[in-house]
Formats: structure tokens, C-alpha cells, sequence
């Protein structure tokens, strides 16, 4: 079996290099690669991409995942994360080959306070949401064989990510103030990628379950809490921190370019019930992350 992965070194590209290594011969590439083109910038390119490698599956996690920055550049924005998905979505059709997509929790205007379903009317807040909505549409328009999976507060050992970022204010400022009234659940790529390794085996055995899921990990947590947890495992690592004071605070005292939805949960009832997994807690990966990272650090 031939996979094709786009976007091969961002944070769940990178896991999925490992993840999707075992189910066949496995081509990556991403922006900079030279023997195919894997720069979303050029759609033309991208399809020529898949007439030449002739995928069995194809698994796309390049995206532009600059939330601010889409506000202000919409028509890149929907250049990479629907015209390219599209010009995929054409090419895989033709080739009777199947594509896996990833979305977002931002296509929802994050109102209420129950988790959000596959069926629900969708609402973005912002123009990074409004063009991966209309990626998911593309795919769903031009190509049957289509597993799209939205998640939400993505992070990665691999990179910088929300939890370094905090551990390093800690170590520098004696007060910092984090947003409490965003609720979701950070989800690892390392989690996202075995889940997807494990649906592509399963959709090749079974074509009925191609459609939309929500795929995050279990519980909820608010940008507050992820920190607090963040800090508890820094001090039990026995990592020194200045900071002395956590406040939270409210998304309206804290200005961005993008709107961001204050409810981000979703309901992962439809993606275990089919694909038959046990979604573990929010915690877990961060701390094994977090651990992991720590360790690293300490023993430097």
C-alpha cells in the first residue's frame, strides 16, 4: 500500500510519520521537499503530487494554522486549507483512493455548555475556522472515500506548544494571568496519529465508516487549569519557578486579532463507538509530554 502524507514536520506530521511507517510505503513530504510537491501555496502542484504517486491513501495535516495572522491574510488562508484540500480531494476521486483530513473545534461559534456533535450547525467565529470549514466541504463535495477528523488544542512534544510556553513564563515572572472561561481538551498528535493509523486500517476493511468525526481526548480543561497542572509537574520534577501568583482571567481582557470560541468540546461518541478505542484523559498525554520534556531538560 502507497500513503502519501502531506505535511510531514508539523506537530502531527511528525507523529504521523511514525504511526503510518508500519501500514505500507509511506512518502512524506511537506513545503521544502524537492522530489514532490508538498507546498499547499500551489494547488497545481499538490495534484500533480498525487497523479504521480498514486496514493492508496492520503493523509492531510498541512494546513495554515495561524489563527491571528488568517485574519489578515484570508485569501492565503483559503488557498491552503481548502483550494489545495480540493485539488486532493479531485485528484483522489479519480484515483478511487481514500483521504484523511484533519479540522478544528473553531468551525463552532462556541456557544453553550454541552459538547459539540458531528451534526450540529456550524458557526466560526474567525477566518481560520471559516476556511477549514470550507475544507471539510470541499473533501466532502469532490471525494467519497474521505475520513475527516476535528480536534481541537493540538500540542506535541516536538516544537514549542501552550505547556513549554507557560513553564517558561514561570521560570522568568512571579505573576502571570491565564484565560479560565475556554473550555476543551488538549489532545496530543501523538494520540491523533496512532488513532488515524488505526481507522485507515479499519476504513480499507470497511469503506462505510468514511465520513466526519470529533476526535480529542477524554475530560475538559480550561487554558487556567492546563497551566496549574503544568506547573505541578515542573515543581515535582523538581524544576524552580519564580512565578508566585496565577490569576485568571476572561477571554474579553485578553484582545486577539481572531475571536476564539469559549466552548471547545466535542463529542467523541461517534469516533469510538465506530472505530472501537478508548479515548484516554486530557492529562495523561500532557503529563507523559510533559515528563518526557522535563526529563530532557534536567538532564542537560
Amino acid at each position: 500500500m502507497n500513503i502519501l502524507l502531506f505535511g510531514k514536520t508539523g506537530q502531527v506530521g511528525w507523529e504521523l510519520q511514525r504511526s503510518l511507517a508500519p501500514l505500507g510505503n509511506l512518502i512524506a513530504v511537506d513545503v521544502h521537499s524537492t522530489d514532490y510537491c508538498g507546498d499547499f501555496s500551489h494547488p497545481e502542484g499538490v495534484a500533480e503530487t498525487v497523479r504521480r504517486v498514486r496514493p492508496d491513501v492520503i493523509v492531510n495535516a498541512a494546513a495554515h494554522t495561524a489563527v491571528d495572522k488568517a485574519e489578515s491574510e484570508r485569501e492565503f488562508a483559503q488557498l491552503l486549507n481548502a483550494t489545495s484540500v480540493e485539488a486532493i480531494a479531485r485528484e483522489a476521486a479519480a484515483l478511487n483512493t481514500w483521504v484523511v483530513h484533519y479540522s478544528t473545534d473553531y468551525v463552532f461559534p462556541g456557544t453553550g455548555d454541552r459538547p459539540w456533535r458531528e451534526s450540529d450547525e456550524t458557526g466560526p467565529l474567525n477566518i481560520y475556522g471559516e476556511t477549514k470549514l470550507a475544507g471539510e466541504r470541499t473533501l466532502q463535495q469532490h471525494c467519497p472515500k474521505h475520513l475527516i477528523f476535528r480536534t481541537s488544542w493540538v500540542y506535541a512534544g516536538k516544537g514549542n506548544n501552550f505547556a513549554k510556553t507557560m513553564l517558561r513564563l514561570a521560570q522568568e515572572r512571579a505573576e502571570l494571568s491565564v484565560i479560565n472561561d475556554q473550555v476543551g481538551a488538549p489532545t496530543g498528535a501523538e494520540l491523533l496519529a496512532d488513532c488515524t493509523a488505526h481507522a485507515i486500517r479499519l476504513a480499507l476493511q470497511k469503506p462505510e465508516v468514511a465520513g466526519l468525526y470529533h476526535l480529542v481526548a477524554a475530560g475538559t480543561t480550561t487554558w487556567y487549569d492546563y497551566a496549574a497542572l503544568v506547573f505541578a509537574e515542573a515543581e515535582k520534577a523538581g524544576i524552580s519557578l519564580a512565578i508566585k501568583s496565577l490569576n485568571a482571567v476572561a477571554t474579553h481582557n485578553y484582545p486577539t486579532p481572531a475571536r476564539r470560541p469559549l466552548n471547545s468540546t466535542l463529542d467523541t461518541t461517534k469516533f469510538r463507538t465506530t472505530f472501537d478505542l478508548v479515548l484516554p484523559q486530557w492529562e495523561t498525554g500532557v503529563k507523559r509530554m510533559l515528563n518526557e520534556w522535563l526529563s530532557a531538560t534536567t538532564a542537560k
